[in-house]
């Protein structure tokens, strides 16, 4: 994996890392799926009109927007809203790593080098690690809702796998047009339309910002980048990086809420580190070529 993509996506779970902080932030201002459905709104409109569709099977874009951002984001959302700590979600989330790299065995017959199991198992044991703090006293529901944002984010993974050499930016913009009309349709049954009447006729400076992030940052730059290296890598080299995705959400914990940092949680943060490096840094053969 060359080093600029290496360092593209580092920038990217960096930003998803404080990503967790800022939905905790939205879902205390909005309705969860509301707020998920705002934010991909924001990141379809008015793109769609300017970008054209991806080149590739229309239900593939459907199914992508109903993975990542619909199933994904309520389930995160939800969580999050019935007290899932900002810093123990980013923490169970990325057991999507497993997901996806088991998903693309069993369907794309992708098949992990012993070199990345074994970093794997280092990664995944950090996360254990750092979680051993954090799961005293959380709640089942918030916890299993987590699991499945992360299963939902493994079938994504996939999903963009399928895309080859579609744009990410048109595949991102489309599937979270249509994340947004599921979750706002959502969100209208659960909520109400009065939630979203308030917001459109009275929209809140500080509530705007914190789903502008989401919508750009997080949701466009993010998932392009991270749908481009999809694109050009196996999903057992790409899905990995997201286990450091802990570590930066556990630091703008404590930077923004004020969350601790445990010296477990750090000894976990540096078994991930250490997996992520087993997993992707390899010796290159004389006659590999590198990928553009």
């Amino acid at each position: 994996m060359p080093l600029r993509h290496i360092l593209a996506a580092l920038v990217v779970v960096a930003i998803w890392g404080f990503n967790f902080v800022v939905i905790k932030l939205s879902v205390n201002a909005l309705p969860p799926i509301l707020a998920a459905g705002i934010r991909f709104a924001f990141a379809s409109w008015p793109l769609v009109f300017f970008i054209r569709p991806p080149k590739t099977e229309w239900y593939k874009v459907v199914l992508f927007g109903l993975t990542f951002g619909f199933a994904l984001y309520s389930f995160l959302n939800f969580a999050l809203s019935m007290g899932m700590p900002a810093g123990l979600a980013s923490v169970v989330l990325q057991v999507q790593a497993f997901f996806t790299m088991l998903i693309a065995f069993f369907v794309l017959h992708e098949r992990p080098r012993a070199q990345q199991i074994i970093g794997a198992i280092i990664a995944f044991a950090g996360i254990g690690v750092m979680a051993i703090d954090r799961f005293e006293g959380a709640q089942l529901w918030p916890f299993a809702l987590t699991i499945l944002a992360a299963i939902s984010w493994g079938v994504a993974n996939n999903v963009a796998k399928t895309f080859g050499g579609a744009n990410p930016v048109a595949t991102t913009v489309w599937g979270g047009l249509v994340a947004s009309f599921s979750l706002i349709g959502l969100s209208l049954v659960l909520d109400g339309p009065q939630p979203l009447i308030d917001f459109v006729v009275a929209p809140d400076l500080y509530t705007v910002g914190v789903l502008a992030f989401l919508a750009y940052p997080a949701t466009l730059f993010g998932m392009a980048i991270w749908n481009h290296l999809l694109a050009l890598h196996p999903a057992s080299i790409v899905a990995p990086f997201t286990l450091l995705v802990p570590i930066t959400g556990l630091l703008s914990g404590y930077l923004v809420l004020g969350e601790t940092i445990a010296p477990l949680e750090m000894a976990g943060g540096a078994l991930i580190v250490l997996g992520i490096a087993i997993s992707v840094f390899r010796r290159r053969r004389r006659s590999n070529t590198v990928p553009v």
